[in-house]
């Protein structure tokens, strides 16, 4: 019997120094952490196939309308800016041919004066 008590003294004691050998190992390895989480998702999903299947069809409808906004949101806004874009080049080309406009108008406003007076007396007098 003390054979016995000794054999399993020296039995937890060999598995407990595996088992800090192996952690030893996996906090040396980041892969033994997320292998380890791997396998225990893995055979979840194997014990609970329906519920991993909802999940997939929740999150991922879930993902792909935020897709779907996201892209819509960015066509708008390359929408807007080829408008902002488009208009910017507009206003500027109305200014440049408005201050022409106006350049070339000024020796004429002298005379434009001289005429305007007697158009309104032409009017006043119809």
């Amino acid at each position: 019997m003390s054979n016995e008590g000794k054999a399993e003294d020296i039995s937890p004691l060999q598995s407990g120094d595996g088992q800090q050998e192996r952690s030893q190992v996996a906090a040396a390895h980041w892969g033994g952490p997320i292998g380890e989480q791997y396998r225990k998702m893995k055979e979840h999903a194997e014990t609970y196939p329906y519920v991993w299947g909802s999940y997939i069809l929740v999150y991922g409808g879930f993902g792909l309308w935020l897709t779907y906004r996201w892209r819509k949101l960015r066509k708008t806004e390359d929408r807007v800016r080829g408008l902002q874009e488009r208009l910017r080049k507009l206003v500027e080309a109305e200014k440049s041919t408005s201050s022409a406009t106006v350049t070339e108008q000024s020796p004429n406003s002298a005379s434009l004066t001289d005429k305007l007076p007697s158009s309104s007396a032409d009017k006043a007098t119809k």
